[in-house]
């Protein structure tokens, strides 16, 4: 008998000393998920915008291949292709895109160069972590360039 008298005294005494358990556990996972779901949308962004930079970029400078030579406006078709691959982002984060457009001279090459600065206008605020930094570690400025030969 005195073994089940242990018995009953056990489970009573184990849950009294378990009663915060379940908030710290739950603080620990939450700024675990946290951190993973703040690192996914804060390098998310940023690459999204890299991919259409790219792709803006280069479409710019393949339209080029279809203009007539000596008559076309080829800065103006291709700021009006960076327009229209770039009109998905806000008026805001747009107007502070900067787009360099290099008309083909002598040697017949044509460059497009978009960027923007990220560190001074992110779009999503930096988080310092201590022992890691800030996140998202990313460059000064997001640049993407393309460039097209147009005659021999």
């Amino acid at each position: 008998m005195p073994s089940a008298v242990v018995f009953q005294r056990f489970p009573r005494a184990f849950g009294r000393r378990q009663k915060g358990a379940a908030a710290i556990e739950f603080a620990l996972v939450f700024v675990l998920f946290f951190a993973i779901f703040y690192g996914t949308v804060s390098y998310s962004l940023p690459l999204l915008m890299m991919q259409s930079f790219n792709n803006a970029a280069a479409e710019a400078v393949r339209q080029a291949v279809g203009l007539v030579p000596g008559q076309a406006d080829y800065q103006q078709e291709a700021s009006d292709v960076i327009d229209q691959q770039l009109s998905w982002m806000p008026n805001s984060t747009r107007d502070l895109v900067a787009v360099v457009i290099t008309a083909p001279g002598a040697d017949g090459v044509m460059s497009v160069r978009i960027s923007y600065p990220y560190n001074a206008h992110p779009l999503v605020p930096f988080l310092v972590i201590p022992g890691i930094g800030r996140v998202p570690s990313l460059p000064d400025d997001l640049v993407a360039t393309a460039s097209i030969k147009l005659n021999n």
